[in-house]
């Protein structure tokens, strides 16, 4: 399922919202994508509605159109329609070419994930060379360097897109005045080469070519020699391309022809305005070296991004079993329930909620602070649909009256300030877990707290040989060893509507 463009509107990871649509155990299913778009920071809320009652919706939202999850903006009395490609509809070829399915979202811009960007190296170095031929070389070498960094910019965007990373550039080379990708011309002859040495396409080898180039052109004129040669030699590139363009697949790429036009200029540059310059041995060597260098580093990328996306693909797949809400759920309940006595000590989020989620932790304890942080998180994004108990194991000694002191500044923060001032306070402590800074923070006031129901939470633990922490148990039952804590993320949503647990 392609959504290329609606993943780009909403600023997404397309790798990363992929994999985990991928791997959810209801794919492809509407619930599988609106709990990506969850787990992404994109929260929404899907809803079976009656055409009738469309004016009525946001001025974007997304829907299910021509069987693909689709971005629908509205612009006037037209729709714009954003999934695999970007289309533009009236409201009567909407309504007609959709379902009843709606889905409304909210972009969370503090946990939206943005791609790695590497562009930012790529357009450093791109300056460097250009400002070095513009001050350092002659007007047509200058020129001639500047096409080999787009023919660069262009291949490698070209690389990028073959694993799965969408291209605005090529999208805008390929695309028509509406904006759609002729995914009968530039996908059919990038995406379906069959050309394959060493486990290189084609259009690998255009990337190849233009970095070496790119190279030997920074020291022209010295290498003119060799740069002619290969210009000629891009000649059968050139022809091969034009014929499975024209006679085999019978479709042209416009990203191919613009890569083509780069060549003949470039070839016309070094016939007419390259000097001939002596053939010298050494620079020979040196340019074989730098192809094989380049060659095997494309190649050396290639397969490890290969090796990366089929790992990928095998960890989706056992992710998508590992993520059914049945399987957890089973784990869970196997645990035996643990109850515990009436306790309001350290308790945060809705009271009358039906999921309760109780961490057993200690202070001190390196592994505790990602718990707290899940919780917390929990907490944030869940404010009436879950509770949270702090439960510290402590134990009273006279030895060791820090550990006192910081639970008694938690104590006097939680009893006499707002909730969410004393989970800060946790938070501030995981971070610094300086005793200090926590009583300069409480303040003086704090003193010496009555922490008898926090020795008695403490002895409830202990009873139930909850010694070992972090400890997360969900309504009493502990939270299954076969699972990563994060994974409580995937389960959240079903867990608070499952009466059962």
């Amino acid at each position: 399922m392609l959504l290329d463009k609606l993943i780009n509107y909403l600023k997404l990871d397309k790798q990363e919202f992929l994999f985990q649509f991928n791997s959810h155990p209801n794919y492809p299913s509407a619930l599988a994508f609106s709990d990506t778009l969850n787990f992404m920071g994109v929260r929404n809320d899907a809803y079976e509605l009656d055409k009738e009652y469309w004016d009525e919706l946001p001025e974007e939202f997304i829907a299910i159109v021509d069987n693909s999850f689709s971005l629908v903006k509205k612009n006037g009395s037209q729709y714009s329609i954003y999934s695999d490609k970007a289309k533009t509809l009236n409201k009567d070829e909407l309504h007609k070419k959709s379902t009843d399915f709606v889905l409304l979202f909210e972009k969370d811009k503090a946990e939206i994930k943005s791609v790695t960007n590497y562009k930012s190296f790529v357009y450093a170095v791109f300056a460097i060379v250009s400002i070095y031929a513009l001050l350092s070389q002659a007007w047509y070498e200058a020129v001639f360097n500047i096409l080999s960094l787009a023919g660069v910019y262009i291949s490698l965007e070209i690389f990028n897109q073959k694993f799965g990373n969408t291209s605005n550039v090529i999208g805008s080379i390929c695309g028509d005045i509406a904006g759609n990708q002729d995914l009968n011309s530039c996908n059919k002859i990038i995406n379906q080469d069959k050309t394959s040495i060493l486990g290189l396409k084609f259009s690998d080898f255009s990337l190849i070519y233009f970095i070496g180039i790119t190279i030997l052109g920074l020291f022209l004129p010295a290498t003119s020699f060799i740069i002619k040669g290969f210009t000629f030699a891009s000649l059968i590139a050139i022809g091969y391309s034009l014929y499975v363009q024209g006679f085999v697949e019978k479709t042209f790429c416009r990203v191919c022809l613009v890569i083509i036009s780069l060549l003949i200029a470039q070839l016309l540059i070094g016939v007419f305005l390259f000097e001939n310059s002596v053939f010298d041995i050494k620079t020979v060597l040196l340019s074989i070296i730098l192809w094989i260098s380049t060659f095997s580093l494309i190649l050396y990328l290639n397969n490890t991004l290969q090796d990366k996306e089929s790992l990928q693909k095998s960890n989706a797949k056992n992710l998508r079993f590992k993520r059914n809400y049945d399987l957890f759920k089973r784990e869970l309940l196997e645990n035996e329930k643990v109850i515990f006595r009436d306790n309001e000590t350290f308790f945060a989020g809705n009271k009358e909620a039906k999921l309760h989620l109780s961490i057993i932790s200690n202070p001190y304890c390196g592994f505790c602070k990602d718990a707290h942080k899940i919780v917390e998180n929990l907490l944030s994004k869940y404010p009436e649909d879950i509770s949270v108990q702090m439960r510290f194991n402590y134990t009273p000694d006279p030895q060791n009256e820090k550990f006192t002191n910081l639970m008694s500044d938690f104590m006097y923060t939680y009893k006499n300030k707002p909730v969410q001032e004393f989970l800060h306070l946790i938070e501030y402590w995981f971070e610094n877990k300086d005793e200090n800074k926590i009583r300069q923070r409480t303040g003086a006031a704090a003193g010496n707290e009555d922490l008898t129901s926090l020795v008695e939470m403490s002895a409830e633990n202990r009873n139930a040989g909850l010694n070992f922490t972090p400890i997360i148990l969900i309504n009493g039952y502990q939270f299954p060893d076969k699972y990563d804590r994060e994974d409580i993320y995937y389960f959240i949503d079903e867990l608070t509507e499952d009466e059962e647990i």
